[in-house]
């Protein structure tokens, strides 16, 4: 059960950063996972008042804020047209419309989840999240990092030039994945992440070059790389076992679901 013992709503950032020094407070996103914790709060921290529930896009980027709810990021125009629909994608599937209004991207991600659509998707752009003290810090490294005390105040996506992809399969409907894949094919390469293995997103890199220059390959060179490079992430990606699938299966998912994202990028589908 989680019991609060004081609620502020922050008339600033600093004002928030200070309160959250304690241990037992507590920034606010949507609550809808922290309200099911067993937990005290000293101190709630409210920054629904500061508007960082909004996305903006530029020439070069899109910053948004971190209380955003995730249907804002569903429903945004710029952002399905920049990833040929790979973040509504993403996105459909969590719970219900009413969740996802409620549910944050800024509690998404400074959560890391293992089960996250969110992370998965966000991770295979060129994403990084803006702290309160600790500035700009690329998405990649933000998750390796140990959680602290700062406070996760926006998202950038660059408008790097890509081809994406988002695929996930899930037991039922609205249920956490079993295993999600995002693919992104650009200038610099393949970037491949697996979520909900079911341990926080795992980002793969093609160290061995099987995908290089997959855009001018012939489409027989485009079928054997794609099949060599689900061969070698089903080797990379380690994968566990839960009550949703074991650890095999989830392997056996990382070979489907790289092959069917990796031939949408590459045109090797209608889908793009």
């Amino acid at each position: 059960m989680l019991k609060i013992k004081n609620y502020v709503k922050a008339e600033s950032l600093e004002q928030a950063y200070e309160l959250n020094q304690k241990r037992t407070a507590c920034v606010l996103g949507g609550m809808v996972w922290l309200k099911m914790g067993n937990r005290v709060v000293t101190t709630a921290i409210d920054l629904s008042g500061l508007g960082l529930d909004t996305i903006t896009e530029t020439e070069s980027e899109f910053v948004i804020g971190c209380m955003t709810p995730l249907r804002d990021l569903e429903l945004h125009q710029g952002l399905h047209t920049y990833t040929k629909g790979a973040i509504r994608e993403s996105l459909r599937h969590i719970v219900g419309v009413q969740f996802r209004n409620c549910a944050t991207v800024g509690g998404s991600i400074w959560g890391r989840f293992g089960f996250s659509d969110v992370l998965t998707m966000l991770l295979a752009l060129d994403t990084e999240v803006e702290l309160f003290k600790g500035g700009r810090v690329c998405l990649s490294d933000f998750v390796k990092m140990p959680k602290d005390r700062d406070i996760l105040v926006r998202i950038i996506i660059k408008k790097t030039p890509l081809k994406v992809a988002y695929l996930s399969h899930r037991n039922t409907k609205t249920d956490f994945p079993v295993l999600a894949c995002c693919i992104r094919l650009s200038e610099n390469g393949v970037r491949a992440v697996y979520g909900a293995r079911p341990a926080k997103a795992f980002l793969l890199e093609d160290e061995e070059g099987l995908l290089a220059g997959m855009e001018t390959m012939s489409s027989e060179e485009k079928k054997t790389a794609v099949q060599k490079f689900a061969d070698y992430a089903a080797r990379k990606v380690p994968t566990f076992g839960n009550m949703r699938g074991s650890a095999e299966y989830r392997t056996l998912l990382v070979k489907v679901l790289t092959r069917r994202a990796l031939e949408a990028v590459g045109g090797m589908t209608d889908e793009n």
